[in-house]
């Protein structure tokens, strides 16, 4: 594994872990009427702590397309999801919780599962799948995957809403940051010509501001204890699925190795969950929809 990718990829879920936590400080405070809706962005752009939640988010964004664009999306999407760890550290700070052994086992179980999944895996680059239907396939399903998310979200908003929601973005997120990487190999290939005369790069920005509202809108209706893990969860497991599925990235699939590389998944998903659940993390609910616009903060 290259130390530029490990420093890039570490760097980007740093920026995105606190990044969400800004964001999600100023998005309980806005009128549940901005459910679902554009409106929800036009609200929060107005206050001062979500425009600095975004900017990291951009940040992160950006340090994570260069990630990208040096290694696999197979190393790039565990390393990702230590943004968890961040966020907690930034809440922590708020809320002055020790972390305690849920917080210690959480902790352990992320980073080694991460660990695990990338010794036992050695992600390493390949050729491109080239067959279209396997691609649209793919994409196929996870877009559909997250429409259906949405509109079971929508009939239960402020019961088991915001999970699923986190979960829908978390897998657009994850589609997103595979198209990221086609893009940048087209960029590679033939400069700025070829990068705008493909689809990619206008479905990565559809699909970031169509993430960014539902990401808004679970973090509008609940704490950060529900929408987050499910969102960190979801996007590594979509962005090795697109790296595998037709970026051409390759696992070790051996018996053993897959095994292992299960387990350490499994260990993520778990720490995501204990960490998720923290007290640390802030537990604070929606304003009522009666409220008509945001206080600037």
């Amino acid at each position: 594994m290259s130390l530029l990718v490990l420093i890039l990829a570490v760097s980007a879920a740093c920026c995105l872990g606190f990044g969400y936590v800004l964001q999600q400080n100023a998005a309980q405070h806005a009128p549940l009427s901005d459910f679902l809706s554009p409106r929800l962005l036009l609200d929060l752009v107005k206050v001062p702590r979500w425009l600095g939640g975004i900017g990291l988010m951009v940040a992160g964004m950006v340090l994570g397309a260069i990630a990208l664009g040096q290694g696999e999306l197979s190393l790039v999407e565990p390393l990702l999801a230590t943004n968890l760890l961040f966020a907690l550290a930034l809440s922590r700070r708020q809320t002055k919780q020790p972390l305690g052994r849920q917080g210690w086992s959480g902790l352990a179980l992320l980073a080694g599962g991460v660990t695990v999944f990338i010794v036992a895996g050695q992600p390493r680059g390949g050729d491109a799948v080239t067959d279209p239907q396997r691609h649209w396939l793919i994409i196929g399903a996870m877009l559909g995957a997250a429409l259906l998310l949405t509109t079971c979200a929508k009939r239960s908003r402020l019961s088991s809403g915001p999970v699923l929601l986190a979960l829908a973005a978390g897998v657009l997120y994850g589609l997103q940051d595979g198209l990221t990487r086609v893009s940048g190999q087209r960029f590679s290939e033939g400069g700025w010509l070829e990068l705008l005369t493909g689809w990619q790069p206008y479905a990565v920005l559809a699909l970031g501001v169509t993430g960014l509202v539902l990401v808004q809108s679970a973090f509008e209706t609940a704490s950060l204890r529900m929408s987050l893990p499910a969102l960190t969860a979801a996007q590594p497991l979509a962005g090795i699925l697109c790296g595998v599925g037709f970026l051409g990235d390759r696992l070790r699939a051996d018996t053993g190795a897959l095994a292992w590389e299960a387990a350490g998944l499994a260990a993520v998903v778990t720490g995501i969950v204990l960490l998720g659940l923290h007290p640390a993390m802030p537990s604070g609910a929606a304003v009522p929809a009666r409220q008509p616009a945001l206080q600037s903060n």
